[in-house]
């Protein structure tokens, strides 16, 4: 039990404990109604019965599915833009100034238009999930791409490599650490993000079962979906920074 309990692991529970602990006390000493701020041990263990509901996991699979399809489709775009732009000085004159005017924008501004031409299912809120995940993607693997060493360009380039395989052989597995920052960036974006659709308008979802219980004054049912999205955002950056390492085993910052 003690190898896994790494000094890592420890740091990184200690602010949740720290927090957890703060919680309870407001609670505790009568600075904060347990009307409105529900002991932690309350809102925890509503957690569990709710975890065992069909309709809560209903309320978490559509929150995963928009989370995911949005998220995937980032990656993809983020990544191919990346590295053409990178390969291609035509495409990065097209790109560079699409980036530094889109890139500031708050997407969350455009998602009433989004709801107009997509409605109020799924399609709204996966594409702004794309819309505010694509740009540290991109942008990473931007970076990663172009800081390639030429020496492994122009070593594959007298191997007879040709220029596709340079691509994929060399641009893009030399770039992947800068990639999956990106996405580990894009990854924890997307989470805040379609849990903030869901709030705006959804009829399913975490951030709809928030509201939902935000407007009949359930305190115990509003803290739930929070720690939900938050334990599944601390889940899935676990997985990634797994896949990460298993990903850059020969790198040695990894």
């Amino acid at each position: 039990m003690a190898r896994f309990l790494s000094p890592n692991i420890l740091l990184g529970i200690a602010p949740i404990v720290l927090i957890v602990a703060l919680w309870q006390g407001l609670v505790s000493f009568g600075f904060a109604p347990a009307v409105l701020l529900p002991p932690p041990g309350f809102v925890f263990n509503r957690l569990l019965q709710q975890l065992a509901t069909w309709t809560f996991q209903q309320e978490i699979v559509a929150t995963l599915i928009r989370l995911f399809a949005g998220f995937a489709i980032a990656v993809v775009l983020g990544v191919s833009l990346g590295i053409a732009a990178a390969a291609s000085p035509a495409i990065n004159a097209v790109v560079r100034p699409i980036v530094r005017v889109l890139a500031p924008l708050p997407k969350v501004a455009l998602y009433p238009a989004l709801l107009l031409l997509l409605g109020f299912g799924h399609g709204s809120k996966i594409s702004l999930v794309t819309a505010d995940a694509l740009f540290p993607i991109l942008l990473s693997t931007y970076y990663g791409a172009s800081t390639v060493e030429q020496k492994l360009i122009w070593s594959a380039m007298a191997a007879g490599t040709r220029r596709t395989e340079i691509l994929f052989k060399v641009v893009l597995p030399a770039a992947m650490p800068s990639i999956l920052t990106g996405c580990r960036i894009g990854l924890v974006i997307s989470c805040i993000v379609v849990f903030l659709a869901e709030m705006i308008t959804s009829t399913d979802g975490l951030g709809h079962a928030l509201v939902t219980a935000a407007r009949t004054f359930q305190a115990v049912d509003m803290f739930v979906p929070l720690i939900t999205i938050s334990l599944l955002g601390l889940i899935l950056n676990a997985l990634l920074g797994a896949l990460r390492s298993y990903l850059l085993r020969g790198f040695p910052e990894a």
